[in-house]
């Protein structure tokens, strides 16, 4: 049974503040089955990284971002060894200017140093000043510009297939036309079918599937040399590039601010 987060009126009723945010550090793996609630969420980590389950696609959750989740949003939540994150209830009447549909956001410093001040208050109505703090909070959601951090699944049986089968093995190096004679459709089928059904191209899938397990094994610590091998890059360099153009920093400062303790 995972630890509770935060009280759960301050989840599951529209009563009490229209917002309630907590912090939480547990020295094992968080895991939260498929659930949803009454309020909107906004999910951060403050070091290692969370996985979120949502709206049939995998969102990684590094340590300089955050997951949006609008009110009702069926969901589950996994972290990646040692957990240390914080989340933010907005009731959903407030959540009328915010986005309608989940998005991943990078965080700012103002962002994360009004959730610290709010997660310290006892979930009672809001005097003037943590009202202006969570109006605060509220307006960092709502002006904030989505990031790519989540994997669309196909659902075409076919391109299903693929998708599993590169999820086992993203080392996999398959050209697209292969990919089609295995999976019995023909190459321009399988390419407007993923563009139609993802949004991405295969070749954009395939990477941002690949930048999404780098981010999992950035969080544990593995050596770069060893992710690069795993996902299939013919050398280092080539695998810090992609890294470098996805998220603008190289594999080894971002494992610095991944695992970073919080302060």
């Amino acid at each position: 049974m995972p630890i509770p987060l935060i009280r759960l009126d301050l989840v599951l009723s529209q009563e009490g503040p229209f917002l309630a945010a907590a912090e939480l550090t547990q020295s094992e793996e968080r895991v939260m089955e498929s659930h949803s609630h009454a309020r909107g969420q906004l999910m951060g980590a403050l070091s290692g990284l969370v996985s979120i389950g949502l709206n049939r696609q995998n969102w990684v959750v590094p340590a300089i971002h955050a997951i949006w989740i609008p009110p009702r949003h069926v969901h589950s939540v996994r972290s990646y060894g040692p957990f240390s994150g914080w989340s933010v209830f907005i009731a959903e009447a407030r959540c009328a200017s915010l986005p309608s549909e989940p998005r991943a956001i990078r965080t700012t410093p103002l962002l994360l140093e009004a959730v610290r001040r709010a997660a310290t208050w006892p979930g009672a109505p809001l005097d003037e000043t943590q009202a202006r703090i969570a109006e605060v909070i509220i307006d960092e959601v709502a002006s904030s510009q989505a990031e790519s951090l989540g994997l669309p699944r196909p659902e075409d049986p076919r391109l299903t297939r693929i998708a599993d089968a590169l999820a086992r093995d993203l080392a996999d190096n398959r050209r697209l036309e292969e990919w089609a004679t295995w999976a019995g459709l023909a190459p321009r089928t399988l390419s407007r079918r993923f563009v139609a059904e993802t949004g991405l191209t295969f070749a954009q899938w395939r990477q941002q599937a690949r930048l999404l397990r780098a981010l999992e094994l950035v969080a544990d610590g593995v050596p770069v040399t060893t992710i690069a091998l795993e996902l299939g890059y013919e050398n280092v360099s080539a695998f810090i590039e992609m890294f470098r153009r996805a998220t603008g920093t190289t594999p080894g400062r971002y494992m610095m601010t991944a695992n970073a303790p919080p302060r």
